[in-house]
């Protein structure tokens, strides 16, 4: 029994250790930097949502302008207002739909599409 145990132990050693080399040493992980503006759509518009919640709790419009740089789009005050648009006609989430429609409002993009979704008392 003892040298069963002694074999167990000493195998999984050598598995950990042969395990640790493959991945660290002969197989390291790569990291590639990728620019922000090369999201997917998906995640683009997720992002664009954190921002304007972030504009919705603090009123910085300066700070989610910059922040909305790093996805590379020519005109941010026309890529808000179409996100938002686009949002409000595919039905997505009330509470995102707001904050798009005040930061789109911040940026001077309020189309009568957006007006019923305007937060009502949450000016910055």
């Amino acid at each position: 029994m003892g040298r069963f145990i002694l074999s167990l132990l000493v195998a999984l050693i050598l598995g950990a250790l042969i395990g640790l080399y493959i991945g660290w040493v002969q197989f390291p992980a790569q990291t590639i930097d990728s620019p922000t503006s090369a999201l997917a759509q998906r995640y683009k518009d997720e992002y664009t949502v954190m921002v304007a919640e972030g504009y919705r709790a603090d009123g910085d419009l300066n700070g989610a302008l910059e922040r909305l740089r790093f996805l590379s789009v020519e005109n941010i005050p026309a890529y808000v207002q179409e996100t938002a648009e686009r949002f409000i006609s595919n039905s997505r989430d009330l509470e995102d739909i707001r904050a798009l429609v005040l930061l789109a409002e911040g940026v001077g993009r309020l189309t009568p599409v957006m007006q019923p979704y305007r937060p009502l008392g949450q000016t910055p």
